[in-house]
């Protein structure tokens, strides 16, 4: 009886100890099974035994936790880091994308800049041509087909070929040479006689006509413009100008 009550008592005993060290098994059924696995007789050996395994197991679970929390540590610095990565690679893509299209706008911006001032000055130069075909040609100065037309003509261009003369001038010499007939010929002095007859208003011989003709009048000694302005052209040459002259010259 006494031997049955102390193994009651050691039973109760080894119980409480396996209690208190299976705080960090995971599984109650494998720690009672370590108990009933040991003999009767073995009561110290019992006893300590199961406390040394159970206490290896909770620096084992320790270690575990302790490592799968590094690693998930670990998981999350290369998750963010991926995140980051990936987060700064949209918005540098972003960033190329918005300078392209700023250059691309700023091209076109240029381009229409350039085409509408292209535009503008054809414009104006289209402008500029249809005023210029608007304005009214200046009507061509016209003469009276008479002895006072005929010197104001021959004034006109003895003034473009800066041949000396007056309308006074060109009238009295004019007058006492040929009455005003721009048909009139001399037939009977020396220069009839040498085959070249004085022709015209200011009765011009042929190697003089044709030495001071100026161009630009017909080529006539019987046309009076042309006529009056070769006279005036050799007697500028000689006297200065046809107003110095007062009698056969």
């Amino acid at each position: 009886m006494l031997k049955n009550t102390k193994n009651r008592g050691l039973g109760r005993a080894i119980t409480k100890r396996q209690k208190i060290a299976i705080a960090g098994v995971t599984t109650l059924g494998a720690a009672a099974l370590a108990i009933s696995a040991v003999p009767g007789n073995a009561q110290t050996t019992t006893a300590e035994a199961p406390t040394g395994k159970v206490a290896y197991s909770n620096e084992q679970i320790k270690d575990v936790k302790g490592s799968v929390t590094d690693q998930l540590a670990r998981d999350s610095v290369k998750a963010q880091e991926m995140s980051a990565k990936h987060k700064a690679a949209v918005a540098a893509a972003k960033h190329r994308a918005a300078v392209a299209a700023a250059k691309h706008r700023a091209a076109k911006a240029t381009a229409a800049k350039k085409k509408a001032e292209a535009e503008r000055k054809a414009k104006e130069a289209a402008s500029r041509s249809a005023k210029r075909i608007q304005v009214k040609p200046v009507a061509a100065k016209t003469y009276a087909n008479n002895l006072d037309g005929w010197i104001r003509e021959a004034l006109d261009i003895m003034k473009k070929h800066n041949i000396p003369g007056t309308y006074d001038g060109l009238y009295r010499n004019t007058m006492r040479e040929s009455s005003g007939n721009p048909n009139a010929i001399n037939n009977w002095d020396i220069n009839a006689q040498n085959g070249i007859p004085s022709i015209g208003l200011l009765q011009v011989i042929k190697p003089t006509f044709d030495a001071y003709h100026v161009p630009g009048t017909a080529f006539s000694q019987y046309d009076p413009v042309a006529n009056l302005t070769a006279a005036a052209n050799y007697a500028a040459d000689r006297y200065g100008s046809i107003d110095n002259v007062n009698s056969a010259y």
